[in-house]
């Protein structure tokens, strides 16, 4: 097998995952995992993420706090949530939540379990772990861009290391109260988290898989 073939499995066995075991993860493992996805390229090498990680009572504590927080308190990011979904990407987007749905039995139109299902973000699907990822303000959209290629790497790494994983913008949506119940320093960006942990396969949450564009609608070439 090519570096390229072993590269191409783990991006095709990669996917968000939903429901999790409630096994820990060993710390030198998670450890690794971080290694290798901080070998991502960033703008001026400048590496601006960084993660507060839980694990035990610490993700306990987070999960009922979050969950409570979340029912009662609108949503407040740091960076202001996309305007909109126009065309193509509003159909990606609503595809994967009606195979989300079907997939655990929520039929369509069905409001409040759909919105019980959402809600689970702030369980995080059960994940024994739960990484908080930020980025100095200074940095702005620059420093997002760099960590959101360190989450990708992240992932792929979890996932060569027999872990799932699930990066959810969900959390930025409380970014103050994450960052107090952290005591994150008030120059840093709640970007997302990333849940991680044993991917409970016979979840059926964890049974459905999203379709990518062809290369056709992602490639204009330029040859002259």
């Amino acid at each position: 097998m090519t570096d390229f073939d072993a590269f191409d499995r783990i991006l095709t066995a990669r996917h968000s995952c939903r429901a999790f075991l409630p096994d820990p993860v060993a710390q030198d493992v998670v450890q690794d995992i971080v290694t290798a996805a901080q070998k991502v390229p960033s703008w001026c090498n400048a590496q601006p993420w960084h993660l507060t990680i839980t694990a035990g009572d610490a993700t306990e504590n987070f999960r009922k706090a979050l969950y409570a927080h979340a029912l009662s308190t609108p949503p407040q990011p740091d960076i202001e949530w996309p305007k909109g979904y126009p065309g193509v990407y509003n159909e990606r987007r609503r595809a994967c939540g009606f195979q989300l749905y079907d997939a655990v039995g929520i039929e369509k139109g069905d409001r409040p379990a759909s919105a019980k299902q959402m809600l689970e973000n702030y369980h995080f699907f059960g994940a024994p772990h739960v990484a908080i990822v930020t980025s100095p303000t200074d940095l702005g959209a620059y420093g997002g861009v760099d960590c959101g290629g360190f989450v990708a790497a992240f992932t792929l790494a979890a996932q060569a290391k027999g872990l799932g994983s699930i990066a959810q913008a969900a959390i930025a949506a409380h970014a103050p109260m994450v960052r107090d119940h952290f005591d994150l320093p008030a120059d840093r960006l709640v970007l997302c988290a990333i849940s991680f942990g044993y991917a409970d396969t016979t979840h059926p949450a964890n049974g459905f898989r999203t379709d990518r564009a062809d290369t056709t609608d992602v490639i204009d070439w330029r040859t002259t």
